[in-house]
């Protein structure tokens, strides 16, 4: 990272950000270069380990390029604020973001789509209890990445 000064290292403070993000854009890779497509997600730690979830229907462009990819980058933002200036090169922003990389994988049992769905939705809400419905969960892909490497910077 460029600015050390805006770098956040500090991992409750990186967790802190990433619960108040909203939207991950994945990033792949296909034949005319970076594939990024903004998604809900969900995660978790354990044991020091990040994990980000991800869902959608089972077919389209971003399940073909992940079946054939083993790793992505990630990022998310928040925080927008545009700080004004006499003169144009005294224009600012101020954000935070998040960026990282990790191993990316199709969930196929159900009991660990059950559970990252249920990550999911406890991002967006206060309930970590939810039920769904066999029939729609065998229908829907799950994403599952692990998270290997992750920055996070605030201006």
């Amino acid at each position: 990272m460029r600015r050390n000064d805006r770098e956040i290292t500090e991992q409750n403070r990186m967790m802190e950000i990433l619960s108040a993000c909203e939207c991950c854009r994945l990033g792949l890779m296909d034949e005319n270069g970076a594939y990024i497509v903004p998604l809900n997600f969900g995660y978790e730690e354990v044991d020091g380990k990040i994990f980000l979830y991800f869902h959608g229907a089972a077919d389209g462009k971003k399940f073909e390029l992940i079946r054939m990819q083993k790793k992505a980058s990630f990022e998310l933002d928040r925080k927008h604020q545009l700080i004004e200036g006499e003169i144009a090169c005294a224009y600012s922003y101020l954000y935070q973001s998040i960026m990282g990389n990790g191993m990316i994988q199709i969930l196929n049992n159900y009991e660990e789509k059950i559970h990252a769905l249920r990550m999911l939705m406890s991002h967006y809400s206060d309930k970590k209890d939810w039920n769904f419905k066999k029939e729609q969960v065998e229908k829907i892909a799950v994403i599952k990445m692990e998270v290997t490497n992750w920055s996070c910077k605030e201006h």
